[in-house]
């Protein structure tokens, strides 16, 4: 603990106003009030991709529970291997998998596949271009324990890691969908997972959404803003701007699930059309996620709208309940809204 947070700790913080959800740091809601949700959608998922490619096969460091891999394992127990609490082993046991012809998916937390295990994925995986595909749980701020689980910056470092590709999904559908086709890349791959309950978002607001590796897809149309968006902030940026259209301000969605490679034809054309204030809206630190790369994008393509980034700060977050959380940080639809109704 620093001793600015030291500090902080024992200063009085006024509490967000209006009912709070009762909740604990680890299994936390996402707040997805008015969605219909999926149990475990990428277990499920997992299992029904093995049935189809029988070299498919399940790791995990102490945590199939907490990754929803445990319906994989009870489904085919012996296509699982429980590696221990020991992620530089999971990481090389997968490779060692790899080389062997399976299709290896490794769960850990975010944080302990980004900070301890990076190496072993840079060196055993990435630099051999194998098929390994790690899943990982808590990404951003999708827990309330503190630095010690929170991924803020997992995908800044994964981005920098070549030969990697990043998937950051927003709902139950996303990640039913990414599983067989990540299942089918030839190469490895990084993807966030909200696991638990996790609610259905984009088929709500574009029926016929449909994941695609390497695409972003438009989920609503607008004239005054265009959010970019990744992850669960795509059904927060969705939230509010049903919020703005109440005030006559129209914002447009484009949901965003591969980070990398990003798919930069969609974005510079959206981002093209003039008129329009474009944000990027991201469950992660301003520094190194989708809001950098998108502003290079455009910056580099001679794309230059007004321009702003809603995420996490340069910075180690507090410890606490989810919601209130989210509450300190900006990220829930009503804040979202705020900030988007201050720019224009």
């Amino acid at each position: 603990m620093t001793r600015d947070s030291m500090a902080r700790k024992h200063q009085p913080r006024k509490a967000p106003e209006g009912p709070r959800a009762a909740t604990s740091a680890m299994i936390a809601s996402l707040e997805a009030e008015g969605y219909d949700t999926v149990a475990a959608p990428f277990g499920h998922a997992l299992v029904e991709a093995a049935k189809a490619d029988g070299r498919i096969v399940g790791l995990t460091a102490d945590l199939s529970k907490y990754t929803d891999l445990h319906v994989f394992a009870q489904a085919m127990p012996d296509r699982f291997y429980q590696m221990g609490m020991a992620e530089a082993l999971l990481m090389s046991a997968a490779a060692g998998l790899a080389r062997e012809g399976f299709v290896p998916f490794a769960t850990t937390y975010a944080v302990f596949a980004s900070r301890r295990a990076y190496d072993f994925i840079a060196m055993a995986i990435a630099e051999e271009v194998l098929p390994v595909k790690i899943v990982c749980a808590l990404p951003g701020l999708t827990t309330g324990y503190g630095p010690s689980h929170q991924a803020t910056e997992d995908l800044a470092i994964f981005r920098g890691l070549p030969e990697m590709t990043i998937i950051d999904p927003c709902d139950a559908d996303d990640i039913a969908g990414m599983v067989p086709q990540i299942a089918a890349h030839p190469g490895p791959v990084y993807a966030r997972l909200l696991r638990g309950r996790v609610p259905r978002v984009l088929t709500r607001w574009k029926p016929d959404y449909r994941f695609a590796l390497g695409r972003a897809q438009m989920i609503r149309e607008g004239g005054d803003v265009l959010v970019i968006s990744t992850g669960f902030m795509t059904m927060r940026a969705l939230d509010a701007a049903a919020l703005l259209a109440a005030d006559g301000i129209e914002v447009a969605v484009l949901h965003v699930p591969t980070v990398k490679p990003l798919d930069t034809a969609t974005i510079l054309a959206e981002a093209g059309r003039g008129g329009r204030l474009v944000v990027t809206a991201e469950n992660h630190t301003v520094v190194g996620g989708l809001g950098e790369a998108v502003a290079a994008l455009l910056l580099t393509n001679g794309v230059a709208p007004a321009f702003r980034m809603i995420g996490l700060p340069d910075a180690f977050l507090e410890a606490g309940a989810l919601p209130t959380l989210h509450e300190i940080y900006g990220l829930t639809p009503a804040l979202v809204a705020e900030r988007i109704r201050g720019w224009l």
